[in-house]
């Protein structure tokens, strides 16, 4: 939910306005596909990551606003939290270097932002939870200044009309509360996106949905969130409750979450804007003046404001997206499963492992979606966010098996087909894809990587807020090596 936002209370007539003209725009939304010329004739991938922030000893510094007035580079944003930053990448297409471009670009941003960050105190991490917060940086007071987000938390504090419970069992058991949406700033994640025509949108959002629970097995991040060993990717619990608008009541009535699987494979990217205008009320009714039917007829490209405000608050782990860029209207699919991190060559490793195998499903003739159950591909995903590597997943024609062996044998030649037909170099997609082949040989990604170091300085004596800092601060050293982490060493 990128848009700027100043209005601090709703009336119920703007509740009502509001809600007339997210269904026009849907309507006008269903009349653009069947008649209006998307941009998808030669597709852009894009990627966002996000940022934790630290000082020299690896606690969280809560110096976003520092930090990015030093930085002074537009593609670097804020975040909900005063300890997050993002990066926003320019979209490229995948061939002809594409890949390589992203790595590069990316290297040398995150370089030139740790070089200028460190002038006010703060260091950049990419992983997916912090290890070293702790309650009282996720508490109101620590949300970023900008107005949209403490609108936003209120209008879900409100919505659910009670505090946020947040309640996680895994290794070890969390139970907490918070007064704030501010749990869910501790969640930083890597986004990739696809543009897609309306005709292909379904089946790259439902190959999407199917491989979820593969890129969380391998990409496994945040194994610790307020000093419990939790999940190996403990962000998709922790995303799921910190943002939950039901009450237990509604929770029992089965009134459907904002952060969401979904319930179905899809035919067409309309069944998932239908779905969260049908199932899910405005957090945000803040209404413009574009009429987007009159835009449309008139030959113009409508902005929908209102129904892309709506489904930005709606967090699909995959998420449809309409955007407009140079004056012509165009779908994506957002990817924001994965965790952010360990390291710029791991990223793109996860990115080309997405891109390829995406690409290859929704182009098989025999469509993945038609062989396995929503639900399996459900569970899978929750099952990979528990378990991480040591998964044991469902799939079609083998039953359960391990994750890490279905990704040698039947997952990696898929994204290496793929990534052929978006016009990856074979040299760069034997590169990045073998890191993610390295990682199911050795079952070593980050989240393994991490508890295993923890374990080990527990063993010595050191306390668990120690070990988490002091592997951290290896951690740091690590990422800026670029040394993808299945090769990190355990002294």
């Amino acid at each position: 939910m990128g848009q700027e936002v100043d209005s601090q209370e709703f009336s119920r007539s703007d509740r009502t306005a509001h809600r007339e003209k997210v269904r026009r725009c849907l309507d006008v939304f269903a009349l653009m596909l069947r008649e209006a010329q998307f941009d998808a004739d030669d597709p852009m991938t894009g990627l966002e990551i996000e940022f934790n922030l630290v000082d020299d000893e690896g606690h969280p510094a809560l110096k976003n606003a520092e930090a990015l007035a030093s930085i002074a580079n537009p593609d670097f944003q804020t975040e909900l939290g005063q300890f997050n930053i993002e990066i926003n990448v320019a979209p490229r297409r995948l061939g002809s270097g594409g890949v390589a471009a992203f790595e590069q670009e990316l290297r040398d941003s995150l370089n030139d932002a740790e070089l200028r960050a460190s002038d006010v105190g703060a260091h950049l991490v990419m992983i997916g939870i912090l290890p070293t917060l702790e309650a009282g940086h996720l508490g109101p007071h620590t949300i970023s200044p900008n107005p949209r987000y403490r609108l936003l938390s209120d209008q879900i504090l409100n919505a659910r009309g009670e505090d946020i419970a947040i309640a996680i069992s895994g290794v070890e058991r969390l139970e907490t509360t918070s007064e704030s949406i501010m749990p869910e700033a501790a969640c930083t994640s890597t986004q990739l996106h696809i543009q897609v025509s309306p005709e292909d949108f379904a089946p790259y959002w439902n190959a999407s949905q199917a491989i979820a629970g593969m890129q969380l097995a391998v990409g496994a991040n945040s194994p610790y969130l307020l000093g419990k060993e939790l999940w190996r990717e403990t962000r998709i619990p922790l995303f799921e409750q910190a943002t939950d608008t039901r009450s237990e009541e509604l929770k029992a009535q089965g009134v459907r979450p904002r952060v969401w699987f979904g319930e179905r494979w899809v035919t067409s990217i309309f069944d998932l804007f239908e779905e969260n205008v049908r199932y899910f009320p405005a957090l945000l009714p803040i209404t413009e003046d574009e009429d987007p039917l009159e835009v449309f007829q008139a030959g113009g490209t409508p902005q929908l404001h209102e129904l892309r405000l709506h489904n930005g608050t709606i967090y699909r782990w995959n998420r449809p997206v309409y955007d407009v860029s140079g004056g012509r209207p165009h779908l994506r699919v957002e990817n924001r499963v994965l965790a952010a991190g360990p390291t710029v060559a791991d990223t793109m490793a996860n990115a080309a492992f997405y891109f390829g195998l995406t690409r290859a499903l929704a182009e098989d003739e025999r469509p993945l979606w038609s062989q396995m159950s929503f639900s399996a591909a459900e569970e899978n995903f929750h099952v990979a966010a528990r378990d991480g590597i040591e998964a044991q997943v469902y799939w079609p024609g083998i039953g359960q098996v391990a994750a890490t062996e279905l990704t040698l044998r039947r997952l990696l030649p898929m994204a290496r087909t793929g990534l052929e037909r978006w016009g990856v170099d074979e040299s760069e997609s034997s590169r990045l894809l073998g890191i993610i082949e390295a990682r199911c040989s050795t079952g070593r990604n980050g989240a393994s990587w991490f508890r295993e170091r923890v374990h080990a300085r527990e063993a010595t004596g050191e306390s668990r807020a120690e070990a988490l800092r002091l592997t951290l601060l290896d951690y740091r050293l690590r990422m800026h090596s670029n040394a993808p982490c299945h090769t990190w060493d355990q002294d």
